[in-house]
């Protein structure tokens, strides 16, 4: 069975350190060692979180001398962000028929 690219994107999403290393990658790249700081755990484990990171396209991982720098790759969260965007309409929508249909009941009170 063929995983496609959304969910393993929105797996790699799941993680909350995965988030927060996105999140530092977006203000630029950075080595295994500067991501690792705020965190309480192994190199190992943030080693782990990287690569299914990189899996999933979100982050790429270049080498310059002993620096192995890692970068964000922004691409698949324009395909989340896509996917939100149609179902974010639709929560609007209904939104502003709620609205509508409160505003009409609150005028039927306000008549009496």
């Amino acid at each position: 069975m063929t995983v496609d690219q959304l969910s393993v994107t929105f797996a790699a999403l799941a993680d909350p350190t995965r988030r927060a290393i996105l999140a530092r990658l977006a203000r630029g790249e950075a080595g295994v060692t500067e991501l690792a700081e705020p965190f309480a755990m192994s190199l190992p484990a943030v080693s782990k979180h990287l690569k299914v990171l990189e899996r999933a396209g979100l982050i790429t991982r270049g080498r310059e001398a002993q620096w192995r720098p890692c970068r964000l790759a922004a691409e698949p969260l324009a395909e989340v962000a896509g996917w939100v965007e149609r179902y974010r309409r639709f929560w609007e929508g209904n939104f502003d028929r709620l609205d509508a249909h409160l505003r009409e009941i609150m005028k039927g009170n306000t008549d009496d």
